[in-house]
């Protein structure tokens, strides 16, 4: 389970005391432990966009392996089953969205690194799910990223809670337990898949990898972000090769994906749901007209802006934002 996005705090990163900091990165290293450290099995809610729902989780971590699966309780069923931080299979519209979950092994958070580009805080405590909690605020240095509230357990430092919020104070994202037990082991039966949890190899059978059609880079990047994966698939039925890059700055996450226009009516967007922003935009090159898609948990100016950096090796032009 990822370290979920919370709140930001617009007014306290300014007057952090260094205590308060040193503090914050000690939870923060403690949380960068806990899911490969501590058992536990509970229910959470999740909110975005103003739409709420209910999922049950198990995580197991024995042998120096993490086990997880998450079932949501609302609707049709729907599952994500993941062995150390890898997703194995998927059930419901979850498979719509796993993205490149399956190469994305769960991430140690290095509080240091973060501190370059947020300032933290221990701002105060809270009671989750019954359970005493310690918050840090992770306020951002610049306009290019989210801020985070973490609501973490005084015991384990496991997140209990989380807010995002973007600049304007709005509400974007919300994740909070109900239920938390960490005194006895998940059950193996609750970890098993059901019947209609589809291995990620079958969903990805019209997809297999290449080399890239040719070489990416961004001439803007955010401060702090790094490229972190490099990838290319050919679709079996479309006959095209999509390019991936994939960024981060330790905390957040975006993705660049990269495909040739073969129809003239492919049109650009911007669209955003809860913190997960999209956009997209046509770049010429001497190899002919590719479909710039930004995709991630960033502001959407910030996406705009890499958008239109994109460029490859050879000559290549954006059209200019309208």
């Amino acid at each position: 389970m990822r370290a979920i996005p919370l709140l930001t705090l617009l007014l306290s990163g300014w007057l952090v005391l260094p205590a308060h900091a040193d503090e914050a990165q000690e939870w923060l290293s403690r949380l960068g432990r806990a899911e490969q450290q501590q058992s536990f099995e509970g229910t959470f809610v999740y909110e975005r966009n103003g739409s709420f729902s209910t999922h049950d989780i198990w995580h197991l971590v024995q042998n120096g392996q993490v086990r997880e699966r998450l079932l949501q309780l609302d609707g049709s069923a729907q599952e994500v089953v993941r062995v150390d931080g890898r997703t194995q299979c998927v059930s419901g519209t979850l498979v719509a969205g796993l993205g490149n979950s399956r190469e994305a092994p769960s991430r140690a958070l290095d509080p240091s690194k973060l501190n370059q580009f947020y300032e933290l805080a221990v701002i105060g405590k809270s009671r989750v799910a019954g359970r005493d909690a310690v918050i840090v605020s992770i306020t951002p240095r610049d306009q290019y990223r989210y801020g985070f509230e973490l609501h973490l357990d005084r015991e384990t430092a496991l997140p209990l809670k989380s807010l995002l919020l973007n600049d304007q104070g709005q509400l974007l994202e919300r994740f909070q337990f109900t239920r938390l037990n960490t005194s006895t082991l998940p059950d193996d039966r609750n970890l098993r898949p059901s019947k209609d949890c589809t291995p990620i190899g079958a969903v990805n059978d019209s997809h297999s990898e290449v080399q890239p059609t040719q070489a990416w880079h961004l001439e803007w990047l955010p401060p702090g972000f790094e490229l972190t994966s490099a990838t290319a698939r050919a679709d079996t039925r479309t006959k095209t090769t999509i390019d991936s890059l994939m960024y981060e700055d330790g905390l957040a996450r975006f993705s660049v994906f990269l495909e040739p226009i073969s129809e003239g009516g492919v049109t650009e967007n911007r669209t955003q749901l809860g913190p997960t922003v999209a956009v997209s935009r046509r770049l010429n090159t001497v190899d002919g007209e590719m479909m710039v898609t930004v995709v991630g948990e960033i502001p959407i100016g910030t996406a705009e802006r890499i958008a239109l950096s994109v460029r490859s090796e050879k000559k290549a032009t954006a059209k200019p934002l309208p």
